[in-house]
């Protein structure tokens, strides 16, 4: 097995990774501290020249390499994340299938991020998209593999060198990742990883003046610190935010739809996810019917071993994120169940809430769901605009005027109708307000990961 590309490591200064659902070690690192992270941006900052000179052709290749290295690799990769991160192993499955769509995804955008020619007066003009230089990858412990694809795929794509910071909770795929871009025939030095606590190795990165761009998924909170020290060297700054997603159900819709596919919104990943619709908007009319048919669905998810295929739902990343879930319910509409012993399981909960209430301001991050009901659709608009968020969501309804009139009013990046699904390798992804700004995945993230050039040549 190949050494991982570029992970330097501070002697002496060691973190322990635990399986969530076991509360066991399963690997101890070595931390990276910021002498480390300079040297992985000096790698990179020497590996960009060559690495943007790769002709289109040959990145493409090299990158549907990677790809096939992911899939060949797939159960490794997810039984390992599975067990860093908790989730369901069929959760891990498919987000590793991801994983490999997206950089076959951008091994084919390569020669498709096109220029533009301009008409104008006495000559001609033309766009370039050029490569930024070094850029930081900073993501979560939730998707850990998934989200650093999302970000390395157009990056590299792009002819930008990398320095990635995975989650200290949840390194490990990422060094796994690492590993096979090298095996896939990727320079040394054009894909680096760095682990390390984000308050010394992620934000050494945000300041260091040799790093042109940051792409952030986590906190809103985190997010602002990192949009406010990038300003002071100017970097470009991509933000994948919090979320407090509504799911708008009218009592037209198909209630029994919508309420089988409800839990699954909010307590796949343990609700651990930003997109989780958390929010369940009921029209007050259908309100108890829709309750009922929620509660039986969501008494039907499954919650045990990870490993287990038929498992739906794990345990919560960490005991003091547990705790902090905790914090969210005083009282309950349901309660499910969960194993006794070790693991730091927390129960799919319903909640009925007003929009007013902490559990409907706040990102819970956990398996937690408050349902609201509203009057009619102005008020069900009203609600689903009255948070401070605005990632994603779901508009459940027969009437296909009224989906769409909801859909252009309701402010999220990312919404869907009569489903809940907000991802797909070939859809810009991102969030309103302060959910963050720039998109991933489509085509639309090459445009956060290069600048556009204009070049005159006169002609006369």
């Amino acid at each position: 097995m190949p050494a991982p590309v570029a992970v330097l490591l501070n002697p002496g200064v060691t973190l322990t990774v635990v399986n969530p659902a076991t509360e066991q070690p399963i690997a101890e690192l070595e931390q990276a501290g910021v002498e480390e992270t300079d040297a992985a941006v000096a790698a990179a900052k020497a590996a960009y020249p060559a690495w943007r000179a790769v002709a289109p052709g040959d990145r493409a290749r090299l990158l549907r390499r990677l790809a096939t290295l992911v899939e060949e690799h797939g159960e490794e990769l997810a039984l390992l994340e599975t067990r860093n991160v908790g989730k369901p192993i069929a959760d891990s499955r498919g987000e590793v299938g991801m994983v490999a769509d997206v950089f076959h995804f951008y091994a084919g955008a390569i020669d498709k991020h096109y220029g533009e020619t301009i008409p104008v007066a006495g000559g001609v003009d033309m766009t370039f998209r050029e490569p930024l230089g070094v850029v930081g990858l900073i993501v979560p412990w939730n998707f850990p593999l998934n989200i650093a694809s999302w970000k390395l795929g157009p990056a590299l794509a792009c002819g930008n060198t990398v320095v990635l910071k995975p989650a200290e909770l949840t390194p490990l795929t990422a060094l796994r990742l690492a590993e096979l871009a090298l095996e896939a025939g990727i320079p040394e030095g054009v894909v680096n990883v760095l682990v390390g606590k984000g308050s010394v190795v992620g934000q050494r990165l945000v300041e260091h003046p040799d790093v042109a761009k940051i792409g952030f998924t986590g906190s809103t909170e985190v997010g602002r610190g990192v949009m406010q020290a990038a300003a002071e060297t100017i970097k470009r700054v991509t933000l994948e935010l919090g979320g407090k997603s509504a799911n708008v159900v009218f009592a037209d819709a198909d209630l029994d739809a919508a309420a089988a596919a409800a839990p699954y919104a909010v307590f796949g990943n343990a609700g651990q996810d930003c997109c989780a619709r958390s929010r369940i908007l009921v029209e007050r009319s259908a309100y108890d019917a829709f309750l009922r048919k929620l509660v039986e669905a969501t008494r039907g998810v499954r919650v045990g071993d990870p490993e287990d295929p038929a498992t739906e739902m794990g345990p919560l990343i960490s005991a003091e994120h547990r705790e902090k879930v905790a914090s969210f319910v005083d009282d309950s509409a349901f309660t499910g169940d969960v194993p006794e012993g070790a693991g730091f399981w927390f129960p799919c909960t319903l909640v009925e809430a007003s929009n007013d209430d902490r559990i409907a301001r706040e990102e819970v991050f956990g398996p937690v769901a408050a349902v609201i009901p509203f009057v009619d659709e102005e008020e069900a608009i009203r609600l689903a605009n009255d948070t401070p968020y605005g990632l994603s969501g779901s508009i459940w309804t027969e009437n296909g005027a009224r989906a769409l009139r909801v859909a252009r009013a309701v402010e999220a990046g990312v919404l869907s109708l009569n489903a809940n699904t907000s991802v797909r390798v070939q859809t810009p992804f991102g969030g309103f307000k302060q959910s963050g700004f720039g998109r991933e995945l489509g085509m639309h993230a090459l445009q956060g990961y290069s600048e556009v050039k204009n070049v005159f040549m006169a002609t006369t």
